[in-house]
């Protein structure tokens, strides 16, 4: 359209700004917004597959863009419990065992699922008791993360654990799984260079040597991991 008569037309001054809004060029001030803000709305939720493991249930949504969509999630009905057994030569405990899911063998620490209405540690005693036979005196927590946090809420918890007696394992009947004894040195390079896939043991091996690098590990166990 062509500007009126006897008037210059100037984008820079002829917009459709409105008070507040930048002008064209300028950036838009960014906005803080709350950590707990959902831009998702949840219209219904459906209950697709159960059973003792896990659910799967299908989400019908409004994005954070206001469409409709569908988001599936995957609840498991346990805790993921790790633990990371360190015995009085700074040698420490994995579990071999073939990943169903994965099609492969895995190498990783003791590990298992904790009932949520259990204290963690106590199903960390029992998972480390039951796959390597081994009871600890000392405990300590190291990490707390969300594994696949995009289409599922399962939460892991891991551990620490020395001052190490040695008894008969008591493996599930779902389970078969061979023992291996490493250092914790040699543990964290097979971290590093991918020899180790299984996501609670690289995290917490790596959560482990930056504590120590920290000097926020017990001097017992900076000792076990000196001595390997």
């Amino acid at each position: 359209m062509a500007a009126a008569a006897g008037k210059r037309f100037s984008p820079s001054l002829e917009t459709d700004s409105h008070p507040g809004q930048p002008m064209p060029g300028q950036a838009m001030a960014e906005q803080p917004m709350a950590d707990d803000h959902n831009p998702w709305t949840t219209l219904r939720v459906s209950l697709k597959y159960a059973n003792p493991w896990i659910t799967v249930e299908e989400h019908d949504v409004l994005t954070p863009k206001g469409k409709p969509g569908i988001y599936g999630v995957v609840r498991p009905r346990n805790l993921a419990i790790g633990v990371l057994p360190l015995d009085a030569r700074g040698m420490t405990t994995l579990v071999g065992q073939y990943r169903y899911p994965l099609g492969s063998y895995s190498w990783e620490m003791p590990e298992g699922g904790g009932d949520k209405q259990v204290a963690p540690i106590d199903s960390a005693r029992r998972e480390l008791l039951e796959e390597t036979g081994l009871v600890a005196a000392s405990w300590l927590e190291v990490l707390r993360m969300d594994l696949s946090n995009s289409i599922s809420d399962e939460r892991a918890i891991c551990f620490l654990a020395w001052d190490l007696t040695q008894r008969a394992p008591e493996p599930e009947e779902t389970e078969e799984l061979r023992l291996r004894h490493v250092s914790f040195a040699e543990l964290l390079a097979m971290v590093m260079d991918g020899a180790i896939g299984d996501a609670l043991t690289v995290a917490t091996v790596l959560k482990t040597a930056a504590l120590a690098r920290a000097g926020s590990l017990p001097e017992p166990v900076v000792r076990l991991i000196g001595a390997s």
